[in-house]
Parts: C-alpha cells; sequence; structure tokens
C-alpha cells in the first residue's frame, strides 16, 4: 500500500490538520450558537493592543539601526497606510517601509498585497513583478516573552519595476507568533485564538528596497531579510 507521506510533505500535513482542527472546533461550538442565536464571531473578543496598533499610522515604527527621513499616512486602495523613508545609520542604504495595522477588531487582512500593487502603478505608471519567490527568516523573541523559541516568517520576495526605480520587494502579515503572506493563514490563526478567548492582531507589512535597474533580486536579499527582522521584532515587542 502506498503511503500518504508521499503524497504530502510535513507542511502540508500540518495545515491539513490545522483546517480540520479549526472545522472540529467551529462544528463543536456552532451548535449551541446556533440553537441559542448567539454567534461567537458576532462579537468576537477585544483585540488587547489595538491601541498600539492604530499608533503605527501616525508615527511609525522606531527602527534601531534606522532613522527615519519621512512618515506619513498614505491611502493605499481603501486603507490609510504608514509610509516611511528610512535610511540606515551610517550607510546609504534607504528603504520604503509600508506598515498597514488593523485598525478595529473585526478588520482582517484581504486584498493588501493588490492594493500596493495598484498603489505602486498610479505612483511610478508601472509595477512589472518578476523573480517572484517565497523566503522565510527568523526573529528572536523578545524580552518580555518567558519563550526563548524563535519566531519564523514566511513572506513574498519579488522584483518590482517602475519607469523610475527597481525595487526589491518583502511582503508579510506580521503575528505575535510570526508572520505569513497568506490572509488565510491569519483567519485559521485567528480562529483558534478566539476559542481561547484570544485573538491574533495583525499588520501588513511592506518594504520597498530601491535596488539596481533590472538587475537580480537576490542581490538584495541580506537587506531586505535583515530590514524585515528588525521590522517584525520591532512589532512584537511593542505593538502585537
Amino acid at each position: 500500500m502506498i503511503s500518504f507521506s508521499k503524497f504530502f510533505k510535513e507542511n502540508q500535513l500540518s495545515q491539513v490538520a490545522a483546517l480540520l482542527l479549526l472545522l472540529l472546533l467551529l462544528a463543536i461550538g456552532g451548535v449551541p450558537g446556533y440553537l441559542t442565536g448567539h454567534w461567537q464571531w458576532k462579537q468576537p473578543p477585544p483585540v488587547t493592543t489595538l491601541k498600539e496598533l492604530r499608533q503605527i499610522r501616525k508615527t511609525g515604527l522606531a527602527l534601531p539601526g534606522w532613522q527615519t527621513i519621512e512618515q506619513a499616512e498614505q491611502q493605499i486602495g481603501e486603507h490609510k497606510w504608514s509610509l516611511q523613508v528610512i535610511k540606515k545609520e551610517g550607510s546609504e542604504s534607504q528603504a520604503i517601509l509600508l506598515l498597514l495595522p488593523q485598525n478595529g477588531p473585526t478588520d482582517q487582512p484581504e486584498v493588501e498585497w493588490t492594493d500596493v500593487n495598484g498603489w505602486g502603478r498610479s505612483r511610478w505608471g508601472k509595477w512589472d513583478i518578476a523573480q517572484y519567490r517565497s523566503a522565510e527568516f527568523t526573529v528572536k523573541p523578545p524580552a518580555k516573552l518567558t519563550s526563548k523559541v524563535e519566531t519564523k516568517v514566511e513572506a513574498r520576495f519579488f522584483r518590482a519595476v517602475t519607469p523610475q526605480q527597481t525595487f526589491a520587494v518583502l511582503q508579510w502579515y506580521a503575528m505575535p507568533d510570526g508572520g505569513n503572506p497568506s490572509p488565510f493563514h491569519w483567519f485559521l490563526t485567528d480562529q483558534l485564538a478566539q476559542w481561547r478567548k484570544q485573538r491574533t492582531p495583525w499588520v501588513g507589512v511592506s518594504i520597498l528596497i530601491p535596488m539596481e535597474p533590472l538587475g537580480q533580486v537576490e542581490t538584495s536579499w541580506p537587506l531586505a531579510q535583515s530590514i524585515g527582522e528588525t521590522v517584525q521584532a520591532k512589532l512584537m515587542a511593542d505593538s502585537l
């Protein structure tokens, strides 16, 4: 008999298990909710860090080792983001940091990456994506947490070409226990948290790093990884 392990990788199995667990929890919890009319998702548990998350739009992030050149709220799609231009201390390296923090208890990730693409086209007249790949990096836990396990972040990494500038772009949804570019990943994590009377706050992160015109995006990966680790660590420590 052929083993299922030949058809599924370990991470696929864990995703299937998480989905089955979520469906089981929904089935168990949905029956009494249906009978009484009190649906848990009508009044989800509060997001305890909403105040800190909303402040991001106004001030951006103070990143260690980086200087903020300018920061302002920027309308992108239907939401207001924090647009922050940062410069590495003692270096000429610069980047654009776009942050969309959760603004209310029912806010959820949706089409943010499409919105950023549209914003790029409206700002520069063109936004051609190439050399796309998935990326991973790890972050040490903030000192306030007792756990010493490193946090893993999965992200989107690609090259975006505009008439004026070529960018290396790194994108993900930052969460307290890591990050992922998929809204569905957040949905599963948040639903499981709600059964523990908790929530999973989130921040959409998009980092744009100027690079050589039409160059290889991999040359910018060390810098992108460094900024990504700094941003995730700062969000985990102060906002998530």
